[in-house]
Order: C-alpha cells, then structure tokens, then sequence
C-alpha cells in the first residue's frame, strides 16, 4: 500500500474549495498551533492498561492528530474514543474492533500498539506492510523467531520503529547507562536487573464471554482456551501463551538497559543459567520465584533478580557494578553511586520516574519527521527482548544453555531450539 505524506493528504482535502472561508488560527498554525500539513495521524491499537496512558501521552503531543482507536473489548473502546473526542471537542474518532481496519487507511501514518505481547509481532509487520510508522509497547514479540522477523519487515519496508522501553529516555536511567559506558565505573563487572517476584491464583472456572468483548480476536494465534477474566487484560502477562511473566514484561524494560550500559546492544549473553519456581496449579505458569545468571562473551555477567534492590516497590531498576565503582537507578528517579564522586557528573537532578513518558513519544515522532533512527530501534529492541526470551527457555527447560547470538540458535540443544517459535492458530501466521 503506498504512503502518502501529510502534505499530499492535506493538498487533496483542500485544493476543491473554491470560496473562502473563515477556519480557526490553529488550523492555520497560529497562536502555537501545529498546522495540520505538519501533523503526525495516528491510531491507537490496543487502548487498555498502557495503551491508554500512550494515547494520553500522544495527544498531549502539539504535532500529533489521533484519528482512530482499535481495541477487541468494546468497553476500553468506547472509553478512548470519548477520551479522544473529549481532547479534540469533536466527534470524529473512529472506533475499530479490527485492526486490519485500521491498516487500510491512507490517511493514518502512525500506529500506536499496546496489545497484549502474542499480537505485537503481528500487528507490527501488518502496519510496516501498510506503510504505517510503529510505536510498539514491549517487548516487540513473543518468541525470538517473530523478533528477527520483525527486524527484516522493518528493514525491508524503510519503517521507523520505537520499542515502548520508555526507560531509555528517563534521565536517572540515562545517566546510570552513561556511566558506565563512559568508563567512570572502570572496566564493568556485573550488571543487574531488579525485577519482582511472579504472582499466582488458583484454578479458574471457564465464564461466558462478556457481551461487546471479540475473545476469539483476543485469542490470535494462541492456543483455544475456554474464558476467564483472569487470562485477559493486565493478568495475560502471568501466562506463556501470551507473554513471558516478569522477565519479559519488567525485564523487557532493565535488560536493554543493561545492553546498552554494557555496549552490548547488537548480540547478546552467550552462557545462561538459574534456578526457578512455577506455581504448582492453576491458570498463571510463568516463574514466581527466579534468578538468572547470563555471561557475555568478555566475562560480564547480567544477573536477573526477583526482588526489587530496595525495601519498596518501586525500588526496582538497575545497577551497573565495574572494577573502580557502581551506579544504580530506580523508578522512584533515585540515583546512587560508589564513589559519590560519579554523581558530580549528573547535570539533570530530576527525580524523573519511569511514568513520565514525553521524551520517549516526542523521540518517535521526532524520528517520524527526518526518517532518523528511533533511540529504540527495531534490531536494539529485538536483541534486548532475546535476552528475555532464553532466560525463559533456560528456565522452562530447568539447565544451563549456551546461545549464539549470530545464528540466534542454541549450541547442540535442538530441544531448546524448538522453543524458539510456536505454532499460531490458524488464519494467523507471520
């Protein structure tokens, strides 16, 4: 499908008026307005949990105009079609239960994606096909094989692409990457990612359907299960078929930190090892209890904690520890180092927390603009989320592995690499 710029858009809505007419100064660009030749169009795809705090975030954006919202659960979209008409004073957002419908509009450049993690490899491919540019909520795919699809779709089709690890573009968490990369920590040693425990629940009775929800859409390519709300919205994360527990949803976030930390964002750990605990019974399955020992190719380990490093929640985040000192930062926005001396290279003491997601959109749609690559760009993304994906595997699998990361193959495990990909339920396929 050709893409037509905003310009082009713009030119084909106007150039049939014959009189004059007064409009707005905004729709002029004035008075600090962003005209509308020079507007980002966008959908939301996926408008629950942190698909609604996104759209919220987008629209506070000067230069993007939301023109859809696509969600299976009519309820999350309806709310989001009022939040949009609500901002715009109008009535003029569109509402989709498929998102296909969504890819067939010319005039929509952007996607936004915060579907649960099995739809985003093949909501992503479908936008870049489409010639749509894609914000996609991590990580960017479910298995490691849809990954390295993701990454050649994106390649092949020139897309500009932004992996939701907002954390890169928070200051305390910048500053700590920087620290160690730029040798203040001598040469690095260990780098850790402090997660949290894996909640569990009991055995769920299969309900009806709620009316307005397209389970079987929900559904996708994973395997038929019988409803229950504690599958879908927040708690899909808690099961494989859907997503990876905390190492892929918090891990996701703290291991591409440490990739970047450590220079590291092009490969990969090449030896992994840990122990874990998965509940005995009912619907969740994915650890409740873990560690994860992950050693690069230079002797650097990345350890996977499930524990905050601190005695309160949001005490979770990262610490870098080299030969000479270590720094860490957390999502309360705090910032420590061994010496304190490392400190006095902070210019920006803002206790900025995770939430705070306006540099990471404005990076996108910056990007969007000069065809420039994303601070979190597909092939990054894709790297950080394997490490995810074989910490998985090594834990489902219950013994240590060794991983090459230039065939993205396990060494002499074909066991380990049939967990690779799955099989999707039909129609679905990459």
């Amino acid at each position: 499908m050709r893409k037509i710029s905003r310009r082009q858009f713009v030119k084909r809505g106007t150039t049939a008026l014959a009189a004059p007419f007064v409009v707005p100064s905004s729709v002029l660009g004035k008075a600090g307005a962003v005209a509308p030749s020079e507007r980002i169009t966008m959908a939301a795809i996926g408008v629950g949990g942190m698909g609604r705090t996104d759209l919220r975030g987008f629209l506070k954006q000067p230069d993007v105009h939301v023109l859809a919202v696509c969600d299976v659960d009519k309820k999350l979209l309806d709310r989001s079609k009022r939040t949009v008409d609500k901002y715009y004073d109008n009535d003029d957002c569109a509402a989709y239960n498929d998102f296909s419908d969504v890819m067939a509009r010319d005039d929509i450049e952007t996607v936004m994606i915060a579907t649960p993690d099995h739809w985003h490899a093949l909501i992503s491919i479908a936008a870049a096909k489409a010639g749509k540019d894609i914000y996609c909520e991590k990580p960017s795919a479910l298995t490691v094989a849809e990954g390295r699809v993701v990454v050649e779709t994106m390649k092949r089709y020139g897309t500009v692409y932004q992996s939701g690890t907002q954390r890169r573009s928070v200051p305390p968490y910048a500053f700590a990457v920087r620290a160690a990369r730029n040798g203040m920590l001598g040469r690095l040693v260990s780098l850790h990612s402090y997660l949290k425990p894996g909640p569990e629940c009991g055995v769920q009775p299969a309900e009806p359907v709620p009316e307005g929800f397209d389970y079987d859409m929900w559904l996708g390519q994973a395997p038929y299960e019988p409803y229950t709300p504690k599958r879908c919205h927040g708690t899909f994360r808690w099961i494989y078929d859907y997503s990876g527990g905390q190492l892929t949803d918090l891990g996701a976030h703290f291991n591409d930190l440490a990739q970047c930390a450590n220079d590291t964002e092009l490969t990969g750990p090449l030896e992994y090892e840990g122990w874990s605990e998965f509940p005995k019974e009912g619907l969740w399955d994915t650890p409740t209890r873990y560690s994860v020992t992950a050693t690069y190719a230079d002797g650097v380990k990345l350890i996977l904690h499930d524990e905050p490093m601190g005695p309160r929640p949001a005490s979770i985040g990262v610490k870098f520890v080299g030969e000479e000192g270590w720094v860490s930062a957390n999502d309360m926005g705090e910032v420590e180092a061994s010496p304190e001396s490392i400190l006095k290279a902070r210019k920006d003491r803002r206790r900025v927390d995770y939430t705070q997601l306006a540099g990471h959109h404005r990076n996108f749609l910056d990007c969007v603009k000069t065809r420039a690559q994303t601070i979190a760009p597909p092939e990054i993304a894709h790297r950080s989320t394997t490490t995810c994906h074989v910490a998985n595997i090594c834990l489902r699998l219950g013994r240590a592995m060794r991983w090459n990361p230039e065939t993205e193959r396990f060494i002499d495990d074909p066991e380990a690499d049939r967990m690779l990909a799955r099989t999707m339920r039909p129609p679905w396929r990459l």
